[in-house]
Order: C-alpha cells, then structure tokens, then sequence
C-alpha cells in the first residue's frame, strides 16, 4: 500500500503554497505556544491571504505602469494649495472610483499634477486592491488609432474597460486631426457614468478646442467629463523650477 501524501504535498496539490513554505515553522511554533487547533488553523489561513494579497498588489502595480519614484511620500505635499490638500485626503479613500466619478487635475508645466495623480492612483493599489492604468494621452489615442485601423477598437475598448481608474496623463499636449479626435472621444464616452477617469491638463476647459477642433465634441467631451467630477487646481510655482533653482543654489555654497 502506498504511503500517505505528506501535508506539505497536500497543501500544495490545493495551490496553497504558502501554507506549505510556513507549515513547520508554523507547526514548531503552536506546540511551543499551546495553540488551539483553531487558532493555528487561522494563522495558516492568514498566512496564505497574506501573501496572496502581497502577489496581487505587485501584479497590480506592475499592470499600472506608474512612472518610477511618483509616490505619495514621495510628494511634497506642503507645496499643494490648501484646496488641493483638503481634497487629497477623501481621494485616497477611493470613494470616487466607487461612484465612477473623475478626477481632472489643472495647472500649467510642473506643477506636479501628474505626481499627484500618480500617487493617489498608487495608494489606491496597494490600499483598496482598484485596477490601475497609466498612460499618456498621446500613447492612448496612437493604440485606439492602430485599433481602429485593424478592426479592433471595440476590443481594445473592452480591454481599457477592465481598470476601475484610467490615468490619462497631459490632454493638453495632443494636437488631434479628425481621427484622433474622434477615438479619443469614443474612449470617453465608453467610460461615461461606468468607469473612472483621472486627467491631467495644462489646458482649462475655454482652451480644449485646441484638442477636438470641432466646438461641438469639445462641448460634448466636457459635458461628459464634468457631470461626475473632482477638479483639481494646482497654480503656485513650478515643481522644476523650484528644483533646479534649490540645486543652483547649493552649488553655490
């Protein structure tokens, strides 16, 4: 008769690996202490969720793409309007995401609008466990245009619909022809009233028929963006600048 497959081997078998990796150390450690076969069960439990949760905020980061070092201790937050701060804190509950709500973050060149962003969408990975994306503008709008030349945009759509957040980075900074306009516009209105939007914009909405041309979609495209949003206004002195004058500074002491 064959032996019995260890318990290791069985945990295993059920995908519960690190149950396995932890089990005689686990084991060794509720005979020392007197744990009751309940509570070493939950400590096992608890072990494998642990982990698992750790592996699935790493994927999700990893999915986001968030630029490097555009954390929130990293953010200098003294430097956001007192506004901006007040808001911050309800954003990093993630209440928006829930409600489908956007978040459209203003303000001209180095403001750190997109660190902002990048740090709430971060904190509300490793916090809330929301499916991230970021993306500049431009980069989105050539993937919907390739799309909608091979017969694919509603597949990519589809594929853009599984992220609780898009991070749409500098709307400012695209000069569109029609076609352009027109699968950028689409990707709004897919996500209308369903899925959440962070933007970030150099431009103020008098200025965004610079991006559509047309003043009809760029009335159409506010609307949308508008009806269920956050707006964040970031004006003071240039993030860069400030840099780049505290680093000439200390090279001259």
């Amino acid at each position: 008769m064959s032996a019995h497959p260890s318990v290791s081997v069985l945990l295993r078998s059920l995908c519960l690996g690190e149950m396995a990796r932890e089990l005689d150390r686990l084991t060794a450690q509720a005979g020392r202490d007197g744990w009751s076969h309940e509570h070493y069960l939950r400590v096992l439990c608890d072990t494998e969720i642990t982990k698992r949760a750790e592996r699935r905020r790493e994927r999700l980061l990893k999915d986001a793409k968030l630029p490097a070092g555009k954390s929130l201790a990293a953010l200098d937050q003294d430097r956001l309007p007192l506004r901006v701060r007040r808001q911050l804190t309800s954003l990093l509950e993630g209440r928006f995401v829930e409600q489908a709500e956007n978040v459209l973050a203003f303000g001209l060149p180095g403001r750190g609008k997109t660190h902002l962003c990048c740090a709430i969408a971060q904190e509300l990975i490793m916090e809330h466990g929301y499916k991230v994306l970021f993306t500049p503008a431009v980069h989105l709008v050539q993937r919907l245009l390739v799309a909608k030349r091979d017969l694919r945009l509603e597949q990519i759509l589809k594929q853009l619909d599984r992220y609780d957040l898009v991070v749409l980075d500098d709307i400012g900074y695209i000069q569109q022809n029609r076609d352009e306009m027109e699968v950028l516009f689409t990707f709004l209105s897919e996500r209308y009233e369903r899925k959440s939007l962070m933007i970030t914009s150099n431009l103020v909405f008098s200025e965004w028929d610079k991006i559509f041309k047309d003043p009809i979609t760029t009335a159409a495209a506010i609307d949308r963006l508008v009806h269920h949003s956050i707006i964040l206004e970031l004006d003071g002195d240039s993030y860069r600048m400030q840099h780049a004058k505290n680093k000439k500074q200390k090279g001259k002491d």
